[in-house]
C-alpha cells in the first residue's frame, strides 16, 4: 500500500476509504456541506447549469456564478468598545472575539467614532490612540473595517447600553444657547445631537457645525492614513443625525417617548424658528405658523389635527408646505456634510455611506405620520426615499437601511405598521437611482426567521445569473456574549454561509465586483429643487415570498455536529 495513503471510514456508509493526509482536513470540512438543509456533497452545492464555471483563487474554489450573489457580512462592534476615557476595552477579550468572527468567515466589523470621545478635551484636540489600537487589532485578526463618524450622543435610543455625550466643551456652549439642539413645542430640548439649523453658524469657538464635522474627518483622515492605504478601512458612514442617521430625533425615550407614538417634529429652536417665518413671508404668508396641532410623543395619527385621517392639516395647502421645508432642510443637512466628507475622503479607496431609519410603524396608515415627524415626507402619493437616493447619488454614497429582519406579522396591530413594504421602498429606490443599498437589523435577532428575512431582503429575486439585485453588505448588530454562544453561533455561521451564496469567505471583492475605486468628486450638476420635484411614487423591485436560500429547521445543530467533528478529526 502507498504509504501517503491512509484509511479511514467514510463518514456516511462506514465503508473504508484511501484518503491522502493533506485531503483529510479538506473532505471533513466539505463532506458536511450544507444546501437547502440536507447534506451534500460539494459538487452539489454547486449550480448544476452548464453556464456555471469553477475559478480558483487562493487555493478555495468558487462556482463563479454563485459567488456574484455573494453578499458580505459585517458584525458591529460593542457600543463601549472604546470608552469614555478613550482606552480600549478588555483588548484580549475583544481580540478572541475577533478571531472567533474570522474563523467564521465574517468578512469584518463596523465601529462607532465617538466624536464626543475623541475631541473630548477641547477644539480639534483630538485623541485617536485608543482607536488606533483597536484598528491595529483588526488589521492583524484579518478583518475589514467600516468605520461610523459619530456625531451624537450615545445613550436613550433603542439599544443603547452605555452613555457617551457628544463633547463636554460643545455641551457647555449650549448651556449659554440650548437653541444649538433640536426644540420640540413646548421647548423640551434634545442634547442627542446639535441642530442642523446651526450647520451654517460660527457658534463653537469660532467655527460653524459643518466644519467641527469636516475637521475630525480630516483629523480622521490624517491619523488613519495607513488604515485607508492598506485596504484595512473600506468604509465610512457619516453621522448625520440622532442615532447616526439622516432624521430629526422625533422619537427619543429621553424625551418620553413610547413605541408606537408618532413622536414630534423637532424645528422649534430660535434658528429654525426664524427660518420658516422668513420662508413664509416670503410666499406671501406670513400668518402660517409652525404646527401647534401635531400631538405629542405618545398620541396616535388620529387623536391629532396634524395627522387626522379625513381633513389633516397635512393634506392642506400650509401643511404641505411645512413638510417639504421640514424634509428639505433635513436633505440639504445630509447634502452638505456628505460634500465635505467626500472631499475629505476623495481619492481614497473607499466608499461613503449614510443611514437612513426605518421607520416602520404608521407606515400603513395613510398619513405615516411617525415617518413624517422624522424628516421623511413619504406618503401614498409622495416617494419621500426617492430624494434621499437621489442626493445620496450625488455624492457616490452607500444608502444604509435598518429593519432588515422584520416581518409585519411581528408588529402589534395597532402600530399598522409595514416593515416588509417599506424595505422593499426604500431599497428600491436606491437601485432604480444606481447607487449602492446596504443594510442592517434594527434589534437583536439570533433565530432562524430573521435571519432568512435578512437574506429575503439582501436577495430579492433569490440567487441568479446576474446577481442583482443584491444588497452591497450587511452589518449584524451586535457582537456580544450571547451572539458568540451556542447554539446562536452555528445558525449565524449557516447565515453567514447563506449571505455569501453557500461558498466560502472570499477575500477579492472584485470577484463578487465590490472592487473598491479611488472616491470621485461629487456630481453638483443638479439642484435639491430638482431632486425633490422627482417624488413620483415607483413600483418597487419584484421580491420572492420567501428566500431561496433559506436555515431549515435544525440545520443549526448540523452546523454545531459538523464543527465538532472538524475539531475531533483535525
Amino acid at each position: 500500500m502507498n504509504p501517503n495513503l491512509i484509511n479511514r471510514r467514510n463518514l456516511y456508509k462506514g465503508s473504508p476509504i484511501l484518503v491522502r493526509p493533506e485531503e483529510r482536513k479538506r473532505r471533513v470540512q466539505w463532506r458536511f456541506s450544507i444546501k437547502e438543509g440536507s447534506l451534500r456533497t460539494p459538487q452539489a452545492t454547486a449550480s448544476s447549469t452548464t453556464e456555471s464555471k469553477a475559478i480558483k483563487f487562493n487555493t478555495t474554489t468558487y462556482d463563479d456564478k454563485m459567488l456574484t450573489n455573494y453578499v458580505p457580512v459585517y458584525v458591529m462592534l460593542q457600543l463601549g468598545v472604546i470608552r469614555n476615557d478613550n482606552v480600549l476595552e478588555n483588548a484580549e477579550k475583544l481580540e478572541k472575539q475577533l478571531k472567533k468572527l474570522k474563523q467564521s468567515q465574517v468578512d469584518g466589523v463596523m465601529v462607532d467614532v465617538w466624536w464626543g470621545i475623541v475631541e473630548s478635551e477641547g477644539p480639534k484636540q483630538y485623541q485617536w490612540s485608543a482607536y488606533r489600537n483597536l484598528f491595529e487589532i483588526v488589521q492583524s485578526v484579518g478583518l475589514k473595517l467600516q468605520a461610523i463618524m459619530s456625531f451624537h450622543r450615545c445613550g436613550g435610543n433603542i439599544g443603547d447600553d452605555v452613555n457617551i455625550p457628544i463633547p463636554k466643551w460643545v455641551l457647555e456652549i449650549g448651556e449659554s444657547n440650548p437653541d444649538i439642539f433640536y426644540t420640540n413645542k413646548i421647548g423640551n430640548r434634545n442634547t442627542e445631537c446639535l441642530s442642523l439649523s446651526v450647520d451654517n453658524l460660527s457658534l463653537f469657538k469660532g467655527r460653524t457645525a459643518v466644519e467641527m464635522y469636516r475637521d475630525y474627518m480630516k483629523s480622521f483622515r490624517d491619523n488613519m492614513e495607513d488604515f485607508i492605504s492598506s485596504g484595512v478601512i473600506i468604509d465610512i458612514e457619516v453621522g448625520l443625525g440622532p442615532a447616526g442617521e439622516l432624521r430629526y430625533p422625533s422619537y427619543s425615550e429621553t424625551q418620553g417617548w413610547v413605541f408606537p407614538g408618532i413622536g414630534e417634529f423637532q424645528c422649534y429652536d430660535k434658528y429654525l424658528r426664524s427660518d420658516y417665518e422668513e420662508e413664509v413671508r416670503r410666499i406671501g404668508h406670513p400668518e402660517w405658523k409652525l404646527p401647534e396641532n401635531a400631538g405629542e410623543y405618545n398620541n396616535t395619527p388620529e387623536e391629532t389635527g396634524f395627522f387626522e385621517y379625513s381633513n389633516g392639516t397635512y393634506l392642506e395647502e400650509e401643511g404641505r408646505f411645512f413638510l417639504s421645508w421640514y424634509s428639505r432642510k433635513l436633505l440639504l443637512h445630509g447634502d452638505q456634510i456628505l460634500d465635505e466628507a467626500n472631499k475629505v475622503f476623495l481619492g481614497c479607496k473607499l466608499k461613503l455611506a449614510a443611514k437612513v431609519s426605518g421607520i416602520h410603524w404608521w407606515y400603513k396608515s395613510e398619513s405615516h405620520a411617525a415617518e413624517l415627524t422624522a424628516g421623511y415626507y413619504n406618503l401614498g402619493n409622495r416617494d419621500g426615499y426617492r430624494e434621499i437616493a437621489k442626493m445620496m447619488r450625488r455624492h457616490h454614497a452607500v444608502l444604509n437601511f435598518t429593519c432588515l429582519e422584520m416581518k409585519n406579522t411581528e408588529q402589534p396591530a395597532k402600530a399598522k405598521s409595514g416593515p416588509q413594504e417599506l424595505v422593499k421602498q426604500v431599497l428600491s429606490c436606491g437601485w432604480r437611482e444606481g447607487i449602492e443599498v446596504a443594510g442592517e437589523n434594527a434589534l437583536p435577532r439570533f433565530d432562524r426567521d430573521g435571519y432568512n428575512q435578512i437574506i429575503l431582503n439582501a436577495r430579492p429575486n433569490g440567487i441568479n445569473r446576474n446577481g442583482k439585485p443584491r444588497m452591497f453588505g450587511f452589518t449584524y448588530l451586535r457582537l456580544s456574549d450571547k451572539l458568540l454562544s451556542e447554539p446562536n453561533f452555528s445558525t449565524f455561521k449557516t447565515f453567514l454561509k447563506r449571505m455569501h451564496a453557500n461558498q466560502e469567505y472570499c477575500s477579492e471583492p472584485e470577484r463578487y465586483n465590490h472592487e473598491l475605486f479611488p472616491l470621485e468628486r461629487s456630481r453638483n450638476g443638479e439642484s435639491l429643487e430638482e431632486l425633490m420635484e422627482e417624488a413620483e411614487p415607483v413600483d418597487p423591485f419584484p421580491w420572492l415570498e420567501e428566500t431561496d436560500k433559506s436555515i431549515r429547521p435544525f440545520e443549526s445543530v448540523l452546523s454545531l455536529l459538523r464543527s465538532i467533528l472538524f475539531r475531533n478529526k483535525s
